[in-house]
């Protein structure tokens, strides 16, 4: 890490595991997120935080179920305390995945029939990894989400090297599966067979 480095803090997944004494979105998670700003800020980077990506877990309504309990709200407000941009990823995989709805949603995500791939056996059902479809998405929802902090007037000097054809995006509205192309890793683990 050196000055004018930009650091992106994506937490929440595994933090939220941490049971105990003293562990919790508001006590160690939030004192970890600091720990980040310190030594960022103290070698001249500038952190930004993205909250963590909603799980595949749908209501009886087809509605996303919040999983993370406290922590992306956590991060939202140390963001605004410290003055952090933030990518509200949280509130973008939410509106990705109801917009996909409950059985569509598995096409970006790691789900496959048994034998799909050499090896294969069992079947894969996997409701947190991302395919490649469903990372190209959440990758357009970051990006968009930097847009809107630069609307807001956050200076964030990378963004001059982005795409600038970059055709704007909805997550309400994701790119057709059937449309999406893409070859597979020739890097792969049965955990996670389009590549890791």
């Amino acid at each position: 890490m050196k000055a004018g480095d930009y650091i992106f803090v994506e937490f929440g997944h595994n933090d939220q595991k941490q049971k105990g004494e003293g562990k919790g979105a508001y006590t160690s998670f939030t004192e970890s997120l600091r720990v980040f700003i310190r030594e960022s800020r103290a070698r001249g980077a500038y952190p930004v935080f993205v909250t963590p990506t909603q799980r595949r877990s749908f209501d009886e309504k087809g509605r996303i179920k919040d999983t993370h309990e406290d922590y992306p709200d956590a991060m939202r407000r140390l963001a605004a305390e410290e003055n952090i941009p933030l990518v509200d990823l949280h509130a973008m995989t939410r509106t990705l995945y109801e917009a996909l709805g409950v059985e569509g949603s598995k096409k970006a995500f790691v789900h496959y029939p048994a034998n799909t791939w050499p090896g294969q056996t069992k079947v894969l059902e996997d409701n947190t990894h991302f395919n490649p479809y469903g990372a190209y998405q959440i990758a357009k929802c970051v990006i968009t989400g930097l847009r809107n902090l630069q609307r807001q007037g956050y200076q964030l000097d990378f963004m001059e090297y982005l795409n600038p054809d970059f055709i704007p995006y909805s997550p309400s509205m994701p790119d057709p599966v059937k449309l999406f192309k893409w070859n597979p890793s020739p890097f792969a683990e049965m955990e996670q067979p389009d590549g890791n």
